[in-house]
């Protein structure tokens, strides 16, 4: 099974969890999700504004990374940040450029509180894409990865 693991990372967290997973599975290829510098504030808090303020208008950051030919991978994980309740506006953007991917995708995320509906809005905003389910945190990458690529996952 060929994977790319997607990272969306504003302080770095996300990317380490991100770096754990390559460890786990070897072959997997790492794609970061990046914006224009200046798209969001160094203040968390202004972020939280900056993009309230694009899902609230639809109007997502354009991601400044090429993304890579996804038809050659079998299954995209996708790590993010935990927003308000949602990934990182930046994923919004990815998964929308990857709607005709025809494998399946996973979120892994991390978050410093409170989760809310992220996984709902995830499924949301992969609009056609098979899902898989998601994980929170780095505990049990091992066993979350086991169940992604041996058993499959369930839909």
């Amino acid at each position: 099974m060929k994977v790319l693991i997607a990272t969306y990372s504003r302080s770095g967290k996300t990317r380490g969890v991100a770096e754990e997973l390559a460890q786990i599975i070897k072959e997997a290829d790492m794609y970061q999700i990046a914006v224009a510098p200046g798209t969001f504030n160094r203040d968390r808090y202004q972020t939280d504004k900056i993009a309230t303020a694009q899902i609230q208008h639809q109007q997502y950051p354009e991601l400044i990374n090429p993304l890579p030919a996804i038809d050659q991978y079998d299954l995209i994980l996708v790590g993010s940040p935990v927003w308000r309740g949602a990934p990182a506006t930046p994923v919004h953007t990815f998964l929308k450029q990857i709607q005709t991917f025809k494998g399946k995708v996973a979120s892994f995320y991390t978050d410093m509180g409170k989760v809310g509906s992220y996984e709902e809005n995830f499924r949301k905003w992969a609009g056609k894409l098979k899902v898989l389910p998601a994980h929170e945190g780095e505990n049990n990458l091992a066993g979350w990865v086991k169940t992604l690529i041996i058993e499959g996952g369930s839909e």
